[in-house]
């Protein structure tokens, strides 16, 4: 593969390769290309000798990119990024909206009163019914770094700190308290002070990620004993009897609702987080994306 002529091979080579780095290795990715990890070895092996690089490594150790394989891997986003824009571009051209719309969310918010986004893609799809929307369900920072190298065109994070090259746009306000399960000693307690009191105590779980200094403040109060990676984790360990932790209200309340969790003093014990909806300026001219955003203001928070 020489610089500026990249063939239909090199595509398809370059796919089988990003499937492998985001499935962690080649075993994984036979399922994801629905190949054989034979196919998979030989591709990897085609596209590392046109290119002249070593991609990876694997072994017993695992499987890991070497900084060539990174730097391959990055640039091949941003490829496939230009290729599905251009697509987009050329069939928003016509009379009716065609292309795909890639799609970053941060987990758990499918329950939210307010989520715009899904009322957005219904309005959408009236407008073109053949339009591919992907969604992709992962951790905020990931969000963040899909758009920013082009492989999401939007994404819905909590605003936490700013990344410098995106656009915020303000999409709700989510609530969050703190909660206990029925098997906690705590679930049952009704007296507000003897729970106050005894809540530093209590071993808790916590988000393991970059969070708002309000976020932060209020974790602090608490005996951090765990933590976990999204949401979903930490309503698992609550769910354990063994651990308090704090969960999106509206996420919590199908085991409120159960009787199987409890808010725990939600006058003392609550914060705020603004979600917003994140876009590279540079975008400006995708048809796809353009409309998408205005079905989003249309829609009242």
């Amino acid at each position: 593969m020489r610089v500026g002529q990249v063939s239909d091979i090199d595509i398809r080579l370059l796919r089988v390769f990003r499937a492998v780095v985001e499935c962690g290795g080649f075993s994984a990715a036979e399922i994801e290309l629905n190949i054989s990890r034979a196919a998979i070895s030989l591709s990897m092996a085609n596209l590392e000798s046109r290119l002249g690089v070593c991609l990876c490594k694997r072994g017993r150790s695992g499987f890991a990119l070497t900084v060539a394989g990174q730097s391959i891997y990055d640039a091949s986003l941003q490829l496939f990024a230009a290729i599905g824009n251009f697509r987009t571009q050329v069939n928003s051209a016509t009379t009716q909206l065609r292309g795909e719309l890639n799609i970053g969310i941060t987990d758990n918010l499918v329950t939210s009163p307010h989520m715009r986004m899904t009322e957005a893609l219904k309005i959408l799809r009236a407008k073109g019914p053949d339009i591919q929307v992907n969604v992709h369900m992962t951790t905020p920072s990931s969000v963040a770094r899909g758009v920013f190298d082009g492989h999401f065109h939007i994404g819905a994070i909590p605003t936490t700190h700013r990344v410098n090259g995106l656009d915020y746009r303000p999409l709700y306000a989510e609530e969050s308290q703190l909660y206990c399960s029925h098997e906690h000693p705590l679930f049952g307690v009704e007296d507000e002070s003897s729970i106050l009191e005894r809540l530093p105590l209590c071993d808790a779980v916590t988000i393991a990620q970059s969070q708002e200094p309000e976020v932060i403040k209020y974790s602090k109060k608490l005996k951090v004993m765990a933590t976990s990676s999204d949401r979903e984790g930490v309503a698992f360990l609550i769910l354990s009897g063994e651990y308090i932790g704090y969960l999106p209200s509206h996420y919590a309340q199908r085991w409120v609702d159960a009787e199987r969790m409890r808010a725990l003093c939600p006058e003392h014990y609550r914060y705020c987080t603004q979600l917003s909806v994140i876009t590279r300026p540079d975008q400006a001219g995708n048809l796809l994306l353009d409309h998408y955003l205005q079905a989003l203001e249309s829609i009242a928070p």
